[in-house]
């Protein structure tokens, strides 16, 4: 009778899915997986208000025809999120999508996807923009990532903000409001980064000047994160996001962090978010060896250690 209960729930288990999702500020992205085998990857457009998250994700599960009761783990990497209490607020609010649901910063997802649970830390330049880092004893510290109002520097807006400020100056003022005022700003002037970055590298003064402002304040963050976590040279560091993934942009940050004088060592992304989310997910439903399972949201103090074990509800 043992054997045949074990062959049950081994049965159990491998028809049970699992769900990663990667919520950025432009994309959507979700992975899913049913007893350790890869049976989904889909992509949709993400809305900046998080309160909107628990109908996108339920439009998503309709098309898929995914129910609750069929879904034994879900864990969602948020941007906008940090702390502790905030992931939790975020996962009580999707508990109607997953048995058990579990939700963590974006950046620590691509940390972990990129580099392990060792230590390290990982720049982050997309839409917005962060440094997050790992002792790979528990610790967790950022820099960066305020959001559109208050920082994120050298992120796609970022540097589209500061280009629109060059129209203005020109005399480019109605295209510059005509921006700023839409109703999706933000993405709207994101997408302006390409093309200062494409008029840096052709030799456009006031590009190239915000450009190097851009990637010396990435640098700069990379370097508070590292003392604030006591990180030795050479530290692992990683990057993800649009921006980072220029390779002309990301060589310009490697040379603004080496004249700040911190030691670095390279290393390419090993896994997207949406993988590490989708392996974390994997790990809470007990479909593969719980090994390097990330903890709950630090703190709301910068480099204090995680709050609580990986929990979920």
């Amino acid at each position: 009778m043992d054997r045949v209960a074990n062959l049950s729930a081994i049965r159990h288990q491998e028809r049970q899915l699992t769900v990663g999702v990667d919520v950025g500020g432009t994309w959507i992205r979700v992975a899913a997986s049913r007893g350790g085998r890869r049976t989904a990857a889909l992509v949709a457009r993400a809305d900046r208000d998080l309160g909107a998250l628990p109908r996108a994700l339920g439009a998503i599960w309709r098309r898929q025809g995914w129910r609750r009761r069929d879904i034994a783990a879900l864990v969602v990497a948020s941007r906008a999120i940090w702390t502790a209490r905030e992931c939790r607020a975020l996962a009580r609010t999707l508990s109607g999508l997953a048995r058990r649901v579990h939700v963590l910063s974006d950046a620590q997802a691509a940390l972990l996807g990129a580099l392990g649970d060792g230590p390290g830390m990982l720049v982050l330049a997309g839409t917005g923009s962060i440094v997050v880092g790992h002792d790979g004893r528990g610790r967790w510290a950022r820099a960066g990532g305020l959001g559109p109002l208050l920082g994120d520097e050298g992120s796609g807006f970022w540097l589209g903000r500061e280009w629109l400020r060059v129209r203005a100056e020109r005399g480019e003022l109605l295209a510059a409001l005509g921006a700023v005022h839409a109703p999706d700003a933000v993405t709207r002037i994101a997408a302006l980064a390409p093309r200062v970055l494409a008029r840096a590298r052709r030799g456009d003064p006031r590009a190239g000047a915000i450009t190097r402002e851009g990637q010396a304040r990435l640098a700069a963050h990379a370097r508070d994160v590292a003392r604030m976590l006591r990180l030795s040279g050479p530290v692992d560091v990683s990057w993800a996001g649009s921006v980072m993934e220029d390779s002309w942009f990301r060589a310009g940050v490697v040379r603004s962090l080496a004249r700040a004088g911190l030691r670095a060592r390279w290393r390419r992304p090993a896994a997207e978010p949406v993988a590490a989310a989708l392996r974390a997910a994997e790990q809470l439903s007990g479909n593969v060896r719980a090994e390097t399972l990330p903890r709950a949201g630090p703190r709301e103090r910068r480099g204090e250690r995680s709050g609580g074990p990986y929990g979920a509800r």
